[in-house]
């Protein structure tokens, strides 16, 4: 089990709630330098990359947020339409109106889905991305197997876990990311007490809705949109990913020219958590070339 503390692994890092011009942004930064800002999956929030600011932060500013619906970030009303471009939009928004004019960005499952969309639709805003067992891909089946999870079940457990809040149940929600020996009481306290507030409770429980749509498929990019990334990347993944294999982490790479593919093993949808010291040694490598 990791010896620390949330508290001990964030001392020297600020918490604050920024205020751009569209969005208010939570965000746990750290560090000064080249700007790497860390994006957590569905139902996420910025202590996902605890682990990790602050040693990245010897390197790099690092930035991890709570995305729009999720945390303590803003709750705005849900578009008509490919809703999910309001991610990419929240962190143009926090860039522009911290002056930031490119970034290196880290992904995790739906962070990695935001990332892609940054590559493809606005990279002159990148410097690298890192595709943390990302999701938003839909691959030719000739490559790359179905998806391995139920998501029916993932579904299940999420929501009940919003409309009947309980600590058992935010442990089983959480062991689908990892283990259930990475599983810290002191991260299922955290995710209870942000899943519990009401103003994140609603607007997760529209968002499961929202994902869970079956229209939501025609947003996914297909792997014409995932060639056109051009930006320099690395595919981060894992052995035991529950939403897509090994198999979709080569396919990636085959499709984004250039790409670089590394494997963490002993781990499932929470590398940078469940083996934080292999995730930062290997993201700074990539970062610093």
């Amino acid at each position: 089990m990791h010896p620390n503390s949330l508290y001990v692994d964030l001392l020297g890092c600020e918490i604050h709630q920024h205020q751009g011009r569209k969005y208010t942004t939570r965000i746990i930064e750290a560090g000064s330098g080249p700007v790497l800002i860390m994006m957590h999956g569905g139902g996420g929030h910025a202590e996902a990359y605890s682990r990790n600011i602050a040693r990245l932060s010897r390197r790099f500013r690092v930035m991890s947020v709570d995305f729009i619906w999720h945390g303590l970030s803003s709750k705005p009303p849900f578009r008509e339409g490919n809703w999910l471009q309001q991610f990419t939009e929240q962190v143009l928004d926090l860039m522009d109106s911290m002056g930031i004019g490119s970034a290196s960005f880290e992904g995790e499952s739906l962070g990695g889905w935001v990332a892609m969309d940054l590559g493809i639709r606005h990279p002159d805003r990148v410097d690298k991305l890192i595709l943390n067992t990302a999701w938003g891909g839909k691959f030719d089946p000739k490559h790359v197997e179905e998806q391995h999870a139920d998501l029916s079940s993932l579904r299940k457990t999420s929501m009940d876990a919003l409309e009947h809040p309980d600590r058992a149940k935010f442990r089983k929600r959480m062991e689908w990311l990892m283990a259930a020996d990475k599983v810290t009481d002191e991260i299922i306290e955290v995710r209870y007490h942000i899943w519990s507030r009401p103003d994140t409770n609603r607007a997760l429980r529209e968002y499961y809705e929202h994902l869970f749509d079956p229209s939501c498929e025609r947003y996914l990019f297909d792997e014409a949109m995932m060639s056109r990334i051009s930006r320099p990347t690395l595919v981060l993944w894992t052995d035991r990913n529950p939403l897509h294999g090994v198999d979709a982490a080569r396919r990636l790479k085959e499709l984004i020219k250039g790409s670089e593919l590394y494997i963490i093993k002993s781990a499932a949808h929470w590398p940078q958590w469940e083996q934080p010291e292999e995730h930062d040694r290997v993201v700074t490598e990539f970062l610093s070339k």
